[in-house]
């Protein structure tokens, strides 16, 4: 029992790591922002294609395999539900757009936290660090820029 309780409390540490924590908000965004992007392709860029090309719509685009002399689909479900095997060419090519979308969207959202993140770096880098220590006036030794009096010649600093 002791072991258990052992692995448990481990466990508990593991999960509530902000990585983890992160990592799982990030997953749960991501499947949220997959339909966005779903439903980007499949209701605006995919129907806009068919637009320039003519009236063509890639989704319903598809091969059946082992057809007999005269038979036909007109749509992928009911060439499955006969049990014949279909390539469906039209889905990966939604898919590939799904996938080239997503991708360009991110590499643009990481672009933009880089160049925020270099913007502030030089910002940082420009701004000049505030003096620690200044020069005595009478012995010219540097000495720490709250002193009053110079630790060197002992004499007294006026602010």
């Amino acid at each position: 029992m002791a072991k258990s309780k052992g692995f448990i409390k481990e466990f508990k540490e593991f999960a509530m790591k902000g990585n983890v924590i992160d990592l799982a908000v990030g997953v749960i965004i991501g499947g949220a922002f997959q339909k966005i992007v779903s439903s980007l392709v499949s209701d605006i860029v995919m129907p806009l294609i068919g637009l320039i090309t003519g009236g063509l719509s890639f989704a319903d685009k598809f091969v059946v395999f082992g057809l007999a002399d005269g038979e036909s689909y007109a749509t992928a479900a009911e060439a499955l539900e006969a049990g014949k095997n279909v390539l469906s060419y039209g889905a990966f090519i939604d898919a590939v757009f799904n996938f080239l979308i997503m991708a360009l969207v991110i590499f643009l959202f990481i672009k933009g936290i880089n160049k925020l993140k270099s913007k502030s770096a030089a910002e940082e880098e420009a701004a000049p660090a505030e003096p620690t220590t200044k020069v005595c006036p009478f012995c010219k030794s540097e000495i720490s820029i709250d002193a009053t009096r110079c630790p060197h010649c002992t004499s007294e600093i006026a602010e």
